[in-house]
């Protein structure tokens, strides 16, 4: 087979779109149309779900006094107040609870963990389908995990029931200016062939650490250089977000 051949299996618009991923955190002064907010959601909507459960919901926010709360309770992010829509992807089990569990002798099992983390994956799935959908259309979005800082206070804020927690929220609109792609790890960094391969884990980060340091110090200006591995040492050197755990059993998640 061709090197020609070859390339042209390997690479399409789909590839193309999804490789130009980067996080977008400044947005123009221009709305989003709800035919086009509609577009995104049905394309979440058609990303895969345990057992067809479609545990999940989605808040579209465009109030601004209400995206400058939001803005409040999630880091004072600029971002959320100046894009045009602030989604709030929700593990959803309270639909499933009212409607499926009335049919259930024993009221079901939308409190174990595996229900959870069975929500939890189905709202990250849709996420990624609707991120994939509005840059496919021109827009652009960045993950928001600081929704779940004050998670209590937003959650009430939202009005969400028992079994349903925001998971993260994602800022949408159209892009101004460009932003630059965040280099990932070495493709042999992540995939394994056939069991899990420790002794290459290291030799991998360090070939990332070179390439994170590079990146830094042309993204910085020559003001930051500090490679991966340090940068994900500061990150889980102190514990954050402890309140979830009760905030989860609060609302009838991991009872069992």
């Amino acid at each position: 087979m061709s090197n020609e051949n070859h390339s042209n299996e390997t690479t399409n618009d789909t590839l193309d779109l999804l490789m130009r991923h980067a996080s977008v955190r400044k947005y123009q002064d221009r709305p989003v149309a709800e035919e086009t907010l509609a577009a995104i959601i049905g394309a979440a909507q058609m990303a895969s779900t345990s057992s067809n459960v479609q545990a999940y919901s989605v808040i579209a926010v465009d109030d601004p006094k209400q995206k400058a709360q939001l803005s409040a309770l999630s880091g004072n992010q600029a971002y959320i107040e100046e894009c045009p829509v602030f989604l709030i992807w929700c593990a959803d089990l309270y639909r499933l609870q009212e409607t499926a569990g009335p049919q259930l002798e024993d009221g079901g099992t939308f409190d174990t963990t595996e229900n959870f983390i069975v929500a939890t994956v189905d709202a990250a799935l849709a996420a990624q389908n609707a991120a994939v959908a509005a840059e496919s259309l021109g827009l652009g979005i960045v993950y928001i995990g600081g929704v779940r800082n004050n998670i209590a206070e937003l959650s009430e804020l939202l009005g969400l029931p028992e079994r349903v927690y925001p998971v993260f929220g994602m800022c949408l609109g159209y892009p101004e200016g460009e932003s630059g792609i965040r280099p990932r790890l070495p493709l042999e960094g992540v995939l394994h062939r056939g069991r899990y391969d420790q002794e290459k884990t290291a030799a991998q980060v360090a070939i990332y650490d070179e390439v994170s340091r590079e990146y830094m110090l042309k993204r910085s200006g020559g003001k930051m250089d500090t490679p991966w591995s340090a940068m994900m040492a500061k990150r889980f050197a102190e514990p954050s977000r402890m309140q979830m755990k009760d905030f989860l059993l609060s609302k009838g998640f991991m009872k069992r």
